[in-house]
């Protein structure tokens, strides 16, 4: 039966780095939870707190209405699945599977009726007679993570498990997980640096940075309200444009004009707009810059324009369905409607309020 997970105050300390820091997190039973960021961001840290193989500095875990910050990983009702596939070389993938249940003194009719079970579901039923090294890759993870599911966790932790295998493999995989997280009842939790992986697979969706969560949403809210530009630039493909503008009083000085500032924004020197490339359109906006053209990258049904402003030499990322009368040297307009665009003070948290017009020069 799955399990709620919740994180109060966690933090860890090695020596003077603190890897993760005063992290408080309820991750629902049944859910798929994925913590995502860069390298470094305490990810993985956090993942192993969770199961056991490091202790928190300070703070308290608890798996539903037990407290297991002291436990073992043993005693946790939970598996995991790393990286590193670590499957034993000398055993097939049915004694792979089985090791686990083995070694809790599971009879074997029982074992081999759960690898059975499990392999069906990973669609591997024909490989588990077969040694590691005769599998893909693919294939060798699909039994790493068999080994995990005939354990019948109320927990699942998956530390990277795709980040070896080719796009077509991550491809398959991604819906795998997916499929068996629905026929689980099992509380998911998944780390990757992967934004994709992040966006399509999960319920919610910890984006992490320097040990803390800056945002824990749905993947649509993450996307469309981000908290901060951290978030706004790691989620998302092509990433977030961020301007650089300078504030005098109440109006931000862009290159086709001024942009009426909400009363949040007008103590700062400095703010960012952040404008996701999805929003900008080649029609024009509420608030407009010209743009030169520099690669049209296709993407199948949708292309990637990618461009440099006129004023400043900023980077700016397009997306469009259409580029039929674009080229790579041409000089355009480009906008966004204001209700799309963010407001990102000097240390990068949104400020929340809407920009309400944009004057002319």
């Amino acid at each position: 039966m799955a399990k709620e997970i919740t994180l109060d105050g966690i933090t860890k300390e090695y020596g003077s780095i603190v890897a993760v820091n005063d992290v408080s997190l309820t991750i629902p039973d049944n859910e798929f939870v994925t913590l995502v960021g860069p390298s470094g961001s305490g990810k993985t840290t956090l993942l192993r707190i969770i199961s056991g193989l490091e202790s928190p500095t300070s703070g308290r875990i608890t798996i539903g209405d037990q407290d297991v910050t002291d436990e073992s990983p043993q005693d946790r009702p939970l598996s995991m699945v790393f990286q590193n596939i670590a499957l034993y070389p000398h055993m097939t993938c049915r004694e792979n599977i089985n090791y686990g249940p083995k070694i809790h003194g599971v009879p074997e009719d029982e074992r081999n009726e759960r690898a059975e079970q499990a392999a069906q579901s990973l669609q591997i039923a024909d490989q588990l007679d077969k040694s590691p090294s005769e599998l893909s890759g693919g294939q060798q993870q699909r039994v790493a993570l068999g080994r995990a599911f005939v354990e019948d966790p109320e927990i699942l932790l998956l530390d990277e498990p795709m980040s070896d295998l080719d796009a077509k493999l991550k491809e398959e995989l991604r819906v795998e997980f997916q499929r068996l997280h629905r026929e689980l009842d099992a509380t998911f939790v998944y780390v990757t640096h992967d934004q994709n992986e992040a966006m399509t697979m999960s319920d919610k969706i910890a984006v992490m940075r320097s040990g803390t969560v800056e945002q824990f949403d749905a993947p649509e809210t993450i996307f469309h309200d981000p908290v901060s530009e951290h978030v706004a630039t790691f989620i998302g493909t092509p990433s977030t444009n961020v301007l650089e503008c300078e504030v005098d009083g109440d109006v931000a000085q862009l290159e086709s004009g001024t942009v009426s500032l909400p009363e949040a924004a007008s103590n700062e020197e400095r703010i960012r707009i952040g404008i996701r490339p999805q929003y900008l359109s080649i029609a024009g906006g509420d608030i407009e810059f010209d743009v030169d053209i520099d690669v049209i990258e296709p993407l199948g049904i949708d292309y990637v324009v990618h461009t440099t402003t006129v004023e400043g030499n900023r980077e700016v990322n397009v997306v469009t369905e259409e580029v039929s009368d674009l080229e790579p040297g041409d000089t355009i307009t480009v906008g966004a409607a204001l209700d799309e665009i963010y407001l990102f003070a000097a240390d990068g948290e949104r400020i929340r309020a809407p920009i309400t017009r944009q004057t002319e020069v």
